[in-house]
């Protein structure tokens, strides 16, 4: 395992589709176990493999930034079967460094995909666990939080952006 580089808005692979995934082998297998160290070392509670510059549909996502072995999902080509309801809530994104802002998300969904064993997974999630999904199988689909945010803020956002990521290279 080893820790991989987080890649920052404006790099091109966050903006893509990513490809599905039609074989899990040892390399989606040593992805997987590198993106939930660099999830749990970043810290945060979701990473989508497109984070790691790898154009694929994988998602990590672990509530307990690894304090629970069993609150671990690791989720390969997940799609949102069923959404409804809505909640706003904050959300940061470790591609989108030093910005947090409120996102309208639905309360429940319905993600199914499949787990490192090749065996479907469907999860019900709510609050929290639904935002935090949608988030992550958004950047799948080469979106990021900020682009569901109104043109007029992401305009406001623009300079905020350039000075928080010139502060994240050392030059601010």
């Amino acid at each position: 395992m080893s820790k991989r580089e987080i890649i920052k808005i404006g790099h091109p692979t966050l903006s893509q589709k990513a490809e599905p995934i039609n074989n899990i082998n040892q390399e989606i297998v040593d992805l997987a176990k590198d993106m939930v160290e660099t999830m749990h070392q970043a810290p945060g509670i979701g990473l989508a493999a497109p984070q790691v510059n790898v154009s694929r549909r994988l998602i990590t996502v672990d509530l307990s930034v690894g304090e629970k072995k069993d609150e671990l999902i690791v989720m390969i080509n997940p799609e949102i079967l069923e959404e409804e309801g809505e909640m706003i809530g904050e959300e940061g994104c470790l591609s989108v460094p030093g910005i947090y802002e409120k996102v309208l998300r639905p309360a429940r969904i319905v993600v199914r995909g499949y787990n490192l064993d090749e065996q479907e997974i469907i999860i019900e999630a709510r609050d929290l666990l639904a935002r935090v999904l949608y988030h992550e199988i958004d950047h799948l689909n080469g979106k990021l939080f900020i682009d569901r945010l109104s043109p007029l803020k992401r305009r406001l956002l623009k300079n905020r952006l350039k000075k928080e990521m010139a502060k994240s290279e050392g030059k601010g």
